[in-house]
């Protein structure tokens, strides 16, 4: 019997495999099916995985219409074209994503790039994973990125990924900064974040830096190199104290980050005694501020003269390798003044008001009212040098300003320690280094208010809070990286980044198919942050039919497709 076939067809097989480590492979092959005997058998004609999607979607449009070229020319001349998606804001953080080796760090894994749209996400528009994949449809995320359909599950669940791959992924952005930029200079700080609910496994009562009494919180540690950079980030217990999370932060620096030379910065309520201690043990040096007890207690034993502070920067070493930098602040000593007379300003009032209640409410006691005076007094913290008097049924206030001027002696003025040698850091040196403390405070004020809200957390699981932590660290690095490249061009970020969103693709239909998206010229303003962000436009999107959609919706949207 002999044997027989015929060439059917000839298309494009396209096929997504996931890895033992789950990490994703796409290939491309280019195919014939054909009948033999009988059967439909296929074979393989070449291997188009090196192809870009681009050139893939250009094999299969070529191969859709190759008995009828004319045809082919006449859906061209055809076609329509509408309004995409947005594609600017992606396109831009995509690229700077990539300068900085966020991308590189995440890795291509599908859970990478998932991770790498919640990344992008938290800089377009804060909110909860569910707005997240909204977000995806309106912002084209699925084509830019090359992802699969996904929804808010997938995106929880990537948050646990990014809590466990955390260490390897913060590792491989700090070998990716330059030789400068990984110098060994670290920054250490801390902050509040508070919830609205009582069920995150984190949360707990503790001191409120938000002001916020009665309600639950999460403690942040971020760790910074010397130019404010984010290293990495960690979550604690809402009750930890701050000096507890350094020992972290030290081993740390020590296993992951250090180098020869290590020096530790930490504000006074960080580095203590103990936390020094640590610090030493493995080497490193430190810069720190000590406290106004601790500076009346070296005024007391005649190591620090009230002389010093007269100069713009006075020093002092001991025999044991310690120096002290001293400055006053003539700045925040004249807020300090302003604070103290509108506390006694506020406090005349009540006395006043006191005054006024016991001539109208004849049975009224002026113990009471005293006592009320009193109170307020030690709340505003200037009960040392106010007394409340009392006489025929009139209260009043006896200032002591010699008890005044003594409590204004050290108004603005700070004391920096470090064990660094004056051949290794001068003390205008340790003094900017220690200023260098407030790239942290801009990195939490940053992260914490509306540019890019670390609240209110949407999730509750432990691993699930450290992940939505990373992924605001990694959202910062993006946010401070633009403000550094727009700087010149009078625009914040938030503003840039909503230009940027109003730049939207060309859907190209051809045959009620969309087949591709083009990215048109941007307009002036637009091409300026893109130039200024140093990211390359692509012309032409592929558009792949992806579905981002929400739990709920997907289904039904499956169903019309």
């Amino acid at each position: 019997m002999s044997k027989w076939y015929i060439v059917v067809t000839m298309y494009v097989d396209s096929c997504r495999t996931k890895g033992a480590k789950g990490k994703t492979y796409t290939r491309h092959l280019l195919r014939e099916a054909y009948r033999e005997n009988g059967q439909v058998k296929h074979r393989t004609i070449g291997n188009l995985s090196k192809c870009s999607q681009r050139e893939v979607e250009a094999i299969r449009l070529a191969l859709r219409h190759k008995d009828d070229l004319a045809a082919l020319l006449e859906v061209v001349e055809s076609a329509a074209l509408e309004q995409g998606p947005s594609v600017g804001a992606v396109l831009v953080l995509q690229g700077v994503a990539k300068q900085l080796g966020i991308v590189q760090a995440l890795g291509p894994s599908r859970q990478g790039q998932l991770a790498l749209w919640q990344v992008i996400a938290r800089v377009i528009d804060q909110g909860s994973r569910l707005s997240a994949v909204r977000l995806a449809g309106q912002h084209a995320a699925g084509d830019i990125l090359g992802l699969e359909s996904f929804d808010e599950d997938d995106l929880y669940a990537n948050l646990d990924w990014l809590c466990a791959h955390q260490s390897r992924i913060e590792d491989r952005l700090f070998r990716s900064l330059t030789p400068i930029d990984a110098a060994g200079l670290f920054l250490y700080d801390v902050t509040s974040s508070y919830f609205e609910g009582t069920h995150n496994q984190l949360s707990a009562f503790g001191y409120n830096r938000d002001g916020k009494r009665g309600k639950m919180q999460i403690v942040i540690g971020l760790l910074c190199n010397g130019a404010g950079v984010p290293l990495s980030i960690e979550v604690f217990p809402g009750n930890t104290q701050d000096p507890k999370t350094v020992a972290a932060q030290v081993r740390k620096v020590a296993a992951r980050f250090g180098g020869d030379e290590v020096t530790f910065v930490g504000d006074r309520g960080m580095l203590k005694s103990d936390q020094v201690e640590d610090v030493l043990e493995h080497g490193f040096h430190y810069i720190t501020a000590i406290t106004k007890p601790q500076i009346d207690t070296l005024i007391g034993e005649g190591l620090i003269d009230m002389s010093l502070f007269d100069h713009r920067l006075g020093e002092v070493s001991t025999d044991d390798g310690l120096r002290y930098i001293l400055r006053r602040n003539p700045v925040r000593a004249a807020e300090i003044d302003a604070s103290r007379d509108d506390k006694l300003t506020a406090l005349r009032g009540l006395v006043k008001k006191q005054n006024t209640y016991l001539v109208e409410h004849p049975r009224a006691t002026v113990e009471k009212a005293r006592q009320r005076v009193e109170a307020r007094c030690k709340r505003l913290r200037i009960h040392q040098w106010v007394a409340v008097g009392a006489s025929a049924r009139v209260l009043s206030l006896v200032v002591d300003e010699a008890v005044r001027v003594e409590a204004a002696r050290l108004d603005g003025c700070y004391v920096l320690k470090t064990d660094l040698s004056s051949e290794t850091a001068s003390k205008d040196v340790v003094h900017d280094r220690y200023r260098s403390l407030a790239l942290v405070e801009q990195a939490f004020r940053t992260s914490k208010t509306v540019a890019l809200e670390m609240r209110p957390i949407h999730v509750r699981l432990e691993s699930r809070t450290r992940g939505h932590a990373f992924v605001v660290m990694l959202a910062y690095r993006i946010v401070q990286h633009l403000a550094q490249c727009w700087r010149d061009l009078d625009v914040t970020v938030g503003e840039g980044i909503a230009q940027l969103a109003s730049l939207c693709a060309i859907d190209v239909v051809m045959g009620g198919t969309t087949t591709c998206a083009q990215v048109p010229t941007p307009r002036h303003q637009v091409r300026q942050l893109v130039d200024a962000a140093a990211v390359t436009l692509p012309d032409v999107i592929p558009r792949t039919g992806v579905i981002v959609a929400t739990r709920k919706k997907l289904a039904s949207r499956r169903a019309t497709r």
